[in-house]
């Protein structure tokens, strides 16, 4: 099969495009044909040595995949062959990744794709929407009529808490840096879209509250303000963490602890594949329900999977400001 993969950590020139053995599913596992593969910051940092985990050589980088079930391994029985699929979780903890023409997984960490939902769109909302959703519910335990706050209304995790708020009920406020940005995050359902670059962030916010403050902030940026958020927070609001590994921001344990206020750090490859298909089963309701879209900003065959690595790294590490939602690669 022809693959993305790489024999050593660097920059996005280590990526080869070659030949490699198709796998054969084991136990529990089952053989996908890819249709569509989506780019994440964590495989960026992976390639480029910044997270340690271990890796086979060649390693095959990439988190999501979507595709139809080509082979099934022994002792499967959530899928069989022709079954359209997505899932996450692969590249991570020594699993082989998904830049490839073929992906090997275990049916743990695959879900069927719903019908009139296509390849692009289930990858491109695979590691993100879990991300999204494990946040907001499991850790945050969002409830209807609750107030949201999330940065980065169109990036890849937080367009999926924009929608997946509003399909609970929820009341959301976003930031994004343009204009464009702001139509696209006022039809994703956003109650409140604030441009970060023109506007007054805090003083919108707790208009928006009517000084309530709120119940849940979501926490996208590399470089958290805690003061600045805490003091935002209603009593008793959750705040939640899933980006930033090397920040170490001042932390105000007065003003928090004196309001209730929780604080939440997860990472997504850390939850249960239980946990996971929870999500999943609610991100495959709201794509047939018309209330879940993925927003893909640029595609790119799998054989630029090194092109694809440094628009995600210009624009993660670079604010380079010139991608909107996700990058998704097809064979």
């Amino acid at each position: 099969m022809k693959a993305a993969y790489f024999e050593t950590t660097g920059g996005p020139d280590v990526i080869r495009w070659g030949e490699l053995p198709t796998p054969t599913p084991g136990p529990g596992e089952v053989l996908v044909r890819v249709g569509a593969v989506s780019l994440n910051p964590v495989d960026t940092y992976i390639r480029a040595g910044l997270v340690a985990m271990p890796l086979p050589k060649p390693f095959i980088p990439g988190c999501d995949v979507a595709g139809k079930v080509e082979k099934v391994g022994p002792d499967v029985k959530r899928f069989k062959v022709g079954d359209r699929v997505w899932g996450s979780n692969q590249g991570l903890l020594g699993r082989q990744g998904t830049f490839a023409e073929y992906v090997c997984a275990h049916e743990d960490y695959l879900y069927p794709t719903p019908e009139g939902v296509s390849d692009e769109e289930a990858a491109a909302a695979a590691l993100v929407g879990i991300t999204a959703h494990l946040g907001l519910f499991n850790r945050a335990k969002l409830k209807a009529d609750e107030t949201v706050f999330v940065n980065g209304g169109t990036g890849g995790v937080g367009s999926m808490v924009v929608q997946m708020a509003k399909a609970v009920g929820a009341r959301v406020a976003a930031t994004v840096g343009s204009s464009e940005k702001a139509q696209l995050c006022q039809s994703l359902g956003a109650d409140l879209v604030i441009n970060y670059k023109t506007d007054d962030v805090d003083a919108l916010l707790k208009d928006f509250t009517g000084g309530a403050g709120l119940n849940v902030w979501y926490e996208t940026l590399r470089e958290p303000n805690f003061v600045r958020t805490v003091s935002l927070m209603a009593k008793r609001g959750r705040i939640i963490v899933m980006a930033g590994r090397q920040a170490q921001p001042v932390f105000p344990v007065g003003p928090f602890y004196v309001n209730d206020l929780s604080l939440f750090g997860f990472a997504m490859f850390n939850a249960t594949p239980d946990e996971q298909r929870q999500c999943a089963e609610d991100i495959n309701r709201w794509f047939q329900e018309k209330k879940l879209r993925a927003v893909i900003g640029k595609t790119f065959k799998l054989s630029q999977a090194a092109d694809a690595h440094r628009l995600q790294e210009d624009n993660t590490l670079n604010k380079a400001g010139t991608l909107v939602g996700k990058i998704v690669l097809k064979p």
